[in-house]
């Protein structure tokens, strides 16, 4: 019998179980986590929770779950840990809870910003200006690639995929949801407000313009993962012919939906909390218009999967990584697939030396290999629940590993790997010099 069989013949709570007490048999405490192998239980334990995840993807909740919790078990028998600590944060320990309550918000928010986007019946008109063949799924493409540009790489590809399911008639290939979480995620590359790393770089304090060049290697990637995406959706469903020229757009649930990402807008960059400005958007909406609220039942499953995965991986012992390089960038980016890449940004921020947009364009389009490996991909699963069959994303998505490692590739040969110096020190320099001049 296959390993996967078996596995499947398993309840799932009993095989990470069975490894937990297994690991405690194998391994003394002495204060500190077990090993097997030299390997980390908590790395085994996430291994195991992915490899679960991708063969019971009707399951996903229940596997991350069950994950989180017997990783919890192993941090309190053999450690001092605290998950009010961790959560609420130390001296010295920024705590995990601006992260965890920005995503909740932005989940639930964007699903219902989705609907109303979808109510407006704005999207059913886009056929009358979509070319017809493949090159209408590339311009869709682009579009969410230039949207994600100005927005968080969420809103870009629930609005993505809301313009998809429509125009397709809700016929669209697992291949062209993958280049949509492609796209948003490419698109916010570049951009310090168009995704979490790259936000988390300005505020720590990197120049917006030492990530711009990231575009280069985003650009690429988008011709790549983009034309074969297209090709795939035109084979698998066309784009319809001709939209009807009776459809009347509702043009009030349009602002609507321009007010909630304004908000998300202004809120990010004067409070780094995005989801602030989408319910605030929301709530003013409500008075306007009937809030889809149902859309939150149908969300909270994969808003729950994804809570408890990024948790997981926060819990991660990334203690250190190799030195900066162009290689270690590139890893990097695979890393981001399986790991949450916001751990891994804030690791390289304190190790410093890297070429900031060789990195940002590594761990923020990285995570669209796997469809769990970034905040749209997961947010997108809520619309098409198949795109949660991992093995199935990595078969007819393959063109995304294709294009990040193309991406990549091309913006080494034209730009090169410069290292930037420091941030922190010219930053505290910087302060000094804003100090030294009040006092004058």
């Amino acid at each position: 019998m296959r390993i996967a069989e078996l596995l499947k013949k398993m309840r799932i709570p009993g095989i990470l179980l069975l490894l937990l007490f297994t690991s405690q048999a194998l391994m003394a405490a002495d204060g500190k986590m077990p090993a097997i192998a030299g390997i980390r239980i908590e790395f085994i334990l996430f291994a195991i929770t992915l490899i679960c995840v991708a063969l019971f993807h009707h399951k996903t909740m229940y596997v991350a779950l069950t994950g989180l919790a017997a990783l919890l078990i192993m941090k309190y028998i053999f450690t001092d840990f605290s998950i009010i600590d961790h959560i609420v944060g130390t001296e010295a320990h920024e705590g995990e809870w601006r992260i965890l309550l920005n995503l909740l918000g932005l989940l639930f928010g964007f699903a219902i910003l989705a609907e109303i986007f979808k109510e407006s019946r704005f999207p059913e008109i886009l056929p009358h200006y979509l070319p017809d063949d493949w090159k209408g799924g590339f311009v869709l493409l682009t579009f969410v690639f230039i949207l994600s540009a100005f927005l968080d790489n969420i809103a870009a590809a629930m609005i993505g995929g809301t313009i998809a399911l429509v125009v397709f008639k809700g016929k669209v290939h697992l291949g062209f949801l993958a280049a949509i979480i492609a796209a948003a995620n490419a698109g916010g590359a570049g951009s310090v407000v168009g995704d979490t790393t790259t936000t988390l770089m300005w505020i720590d304090g990197v120049s917006p313009f030492d990530v711009l060049h990231a575009f280069v290697a985003a650009f690429a990637a988008l011709v790549i993962f983009g034309i074969i995406g297209s090709v795939q959706q035109d084979r698998f469903h066309r784009i319809k012919k001709d939209a009807s020229t009776r459809i009347k757009v509702d043009w009030t649930r349009i602002g609507i939906v321009f007010m909630i990402l304004v908000c998300a807008i202004l809120t990010n960059y004067f409070f780094d909390f995005p989801a602030l400005g989408v319910w605030i958007g929301i709530l003013i909406g409500s008075l306007i218009r009937k809030t889809p609220w149902h859309e939150m039942k149908k969300a909270w499953m994969g808003t729950v999967f994804l809570m408890s995965l990024v948790t997981i991986a926060s819990l991660m012992p990334v203690e250190e990584l190799p030195p900066a390089s162009a290689w270690t960038a590139f890893a990097l980016g695979f890393i981001s697939a399986v790991f949450d890449n916001i751990p891994l940004t804030k690791l390289c921020l304190e190790q410093g030396g890297y070429d900031w947009g060789v990195l940002a364009y590594a761990v923020g389009f990285g995570g669209s290999m796997i469809w769990f490996g970034s905040s749209a991909g997961v947010a997108l699963s809520n619309l098409f629940p198949e795109t949660r069959n991992t093995l199935d994303y990595l078969k007819k998505g393959w063109h995304v590993a294709i294009a990040y490692v193309f991406g990549f590739a091309v913006m080494i040969f034209l730009l090169g790997w410069h290292p930037h110096a420091p941030h922190k020190e010219k930053h505290k320099q910087q302060q000094e010099v804003v100090i030294e001049n009040a006092d004058k």
